[in-house]
């Protein structure tokens, strides 16, 4: 272990939503955060908010290189990462085009995974750290018209809890945070990674286009009043970090602890029933 424990934080994704918002918490709360996102120009204002900034690309491993390598010589290490870059492939499984089920697993997995491998000898050897790797509810039900995306959160789930036990007696956390609903762009966004053109695309195409309206309709649904915003995910980030042993998981928001409790009281085939009532089957 080194005499001296850096504290720096590293933040993937804060160009919006709960990437920005713990960013700005963060460093109110008097973190040294690193915000980075892949275009710098989207998160330049972070610098009057007290970040310091830098581009990163979770998908470019120089890029990644890049970024840990820059912190480490100001700081000597880093010694919270916090990996929360990532959006929603949606579409029937048969629909999505393998190159957008890669692409999803590459920024929502494999970013994380990399990015991670070159933070923890740092952590490691100065006897400390923490990983915050932003899950979803996603991570531990799925929904129709989701399977891709869902099967990237359930893949975080995994690596985290692997993680948690190969590295706390090196003084490393591994902190899952699960949010519900958040009131940030990402309805909107779902709609732009719509399931992209395979052999079988015609045959869900009214199927999609419902998926798609669900989940952004949730939104802006009375739904709502059971979510929050990123400032509330930021929030448990903060709380989680203050913890000499923090939870391994912390679900964030009403909608998160209902639907968690709802899925685990519910067999597969009543779930399935309940899905049916809510999105329509396709083939029929």
């Amino acid at each position: 272990m080194t005499s001296e424990v850096s504290k720096a934080v590293l933040i993937t994704g804060c160009s919006s939503g709960i990437g920005r918002a713990t960013a700005i918490l963060l460093a109110e709360q008097g973190w040294n955060v690193y915000a980075t996102a892949r275009r710098l120009e989207s998160i330049e204002d972070l610098k009057d908010k007290g970040c310091k900034t830098l581009a990163l690309d979770v998908c470019d491993e120089q890029s990644m290189r890049a970024a840990v390598e820059t912190i480490e010589a100001a700081e000597g290490a880093i010694g919270v990462l916090i990996n929360n870059a990532g959006y929603s492939q949606q579409g029937a499984v048969e629909s999505v085009a393998i190159d957008e089920a890669r692409q999803q697993f590459e920024t929502n997995v494999i970013g994380v995974l990399r990015l991670s491998q070159l933070v923890l000898p740092g952590m490691r050897q100065q006897g400390w750290g923490k990983v915050v790797n932003i899950s979803s509810v996603g991570g531990k039900l799925t929904f129709p018209g989701g399977g891709i995306y869902h099967a990237s959160k359930h893949a975080i789930e995994a690596i985290s809890d692997a993680m948690r036990f190969e590295l706390r007696g090196f003084g490393v956390d591994v902190i899952l945070i699960e949010p519900g609903l958040i009131t940030t762009n990402f309805g909107q966004a779902v709609a732009a990674h719509a399931g992209g053109a395979s052999n079988a695309t015609d045959v869900y195409t009214k199927f999609n286009e419902k998926a798609i309206a669900i989940t952004e309709g949730a939104f802006d649904s009375p739904l709502r009043i059971t979510g929050g915003g990123p400032e509330t995910v930021a929030k448990k980030i903060a709380k989680a970090l203050g913890k000499r042993r923090p939870r391994a998981r912390y679900a964030v928001t009403f909608s998160a602890h209902s639907m968690l409790l709802s899925r685990k009281l519910t067999p597969d085939r009543l779930w399935d029933v309940a899905m049916g009532v809510q999105f329509p089957k396709p083939g029929n």
